[in-house]
């Protein structure tokens, strides 16, 4: 199943919300969320800075991915941002294709 990185970050309304029901609500929400499309979380965890959690979970694919986006953006509660992770194997096919690429004036 294919991994990705959600980073997100709370606007006032969504820190409203934490402050309320507190961390362990939030994961389980987020637990809640992937599991609604047939994923699951791997971790989750807050964090200082800009971005307020990090969240790596499997989900079935980069659709069930952008429905997640979709939703949690829609609310107005939390700005997302989403990376897909490849795994060590994943880049040693990469590095066999063959890839017709012409460098910039080249």
């Amino acid at each position: 199943m294919p991994k990705y990185l959600l980073q997100s970050t709370y606007t006032t309304e969504g820190l409203r919300g934490l402050l309320r029901d507190g961390g362990t609500a939030r994961r389980q929400a987020v637990e809640r969320l992937a599991e609604s499309v047939g994923g699951r979380v791997e971790q989750m965890y807050f964090a200082f800075g800009e971005t307020d959690t990090f969240v790596i979970m499997d989900l079935p694919s980069n659709a069930a991915e952008a429905a997640l986006g979709l939703a949690v953006s829609a609310s107005g509660a939390v700005r997302t941002n989403t990376i897909v992770l490849l795994t060590p194997e994943e880049i040693d096919e990469a590095t066999r294709m063959e890839v017709a690429y012409r460098a910039p004036g080249a």
